[in-house]
């Protein structure tokens, strides 16, 4: 018979739960069925609250059930049990009191709530080739941030078309914060109550300029100097891993 089946037979032999014999140890319930299945190892502070909880001599655990064969606590256990019977009863109180705090701060941090997972809206819209989704409206769905989003992002676009690739294929989804966008910069644009997704450049007489990063797709350029009467609004500027240069004629 192995540790966690005496384990479990002396539990079963006091009429103790999984549950009472983990609230009287200190630890998660998983922690306990671990235990009593041989997947995990009692560390020393609730091996020593175990020998008392069950009221049983340290080796009982750990004979084996063949004649003549038995199991016992490593040599650390067994030299920690001796210092522990050697001490007079305000000693082995002390003990207790030691492994209590230990095991009640144990049992806060299992208990304690799990780090709330950030969320950002993914607009799911589909757009127009070189058209990112609108960014406003109810027409998203929300996503978890995990390792892979930026550090920065605060929502999601879907992109549709070949206009800026090789930086954003198409279909893929970018990562945008609302951080001021500079020259260079590639951002979510609506321009005229289209939605862009474009390279942003201001030269020195105001003009802008919304490139397209794919060259062979210039069609789909904008440029508004100052007195066009065109609107434009910056919904956020796109997180890349690396910048793109701006076109030539941009200079």
């Amino acid at each position: 018979m192995s540790f966690g089946q005496r384990l479990r037979s002396r539990r079963k032999d006091l009429g103790m739960s999984q549950g009472e014999l983990a609230k009287a140890l200190g630890v998660s319930l998983s922690a306990v069925s671990n235990y009593e299945n041989g997947l995990n190892t009692m560390r020393e502070d609730v091996l020593l609250r175990l020998f008392k909880v069950l009221d049983i001599d340290p080796n009982y655990l750990y004979q084996d059930s063949l004649p003549g064969n038995s199991f016992s606590c490593s040599v650390d256990e067994e030299a920690l049990v001796r210092k522990y019977r050697s001490l007079h009863t305000a000693g082995q109180q002390a003990v207790h009191a030691v492994v209590d705090a230990l095991a009640i701060g144990l049992a806060e941090q299992e208990a304690a709530p799990p780090e709330e997972i950030r969320q950002i809206p993914l607009y799911r819209s589909p757009a127009a080739a070189g058209y990112a989704s609108p960014v406003f409206g109810d027409d998203f769905d929300y996503i978890e941030v995990t390792g892979e989003v930026p550090q920065g992002a605060e929502f999601a676009v879907h992109i549709q078309g070949d206009s800026m690739q090789p930086y954003i294929q198409d279909g893929d989804v970018v990562y945008v914060n609302r951080d001021p966008l500079t020259s260079g910069d590639v951002g979510i644009f609506c321009v005229d109550g289209e939605m862009l997704c474009k390279q942003y450049v201001r030269d020195r007489l105001g003009i802008v300029y919304l490139f397209s990063l794919n060259r062979r797709r210039s069609d789909a350029d904008v440029v508004l100097p100052r007195d066009s009467g065109r609107t434009m609004v910056c919904f956020g500027r796109v997180l890349l891993s690396k910048r793109p240069n701006p076109p030539r004629m941009a200079l």
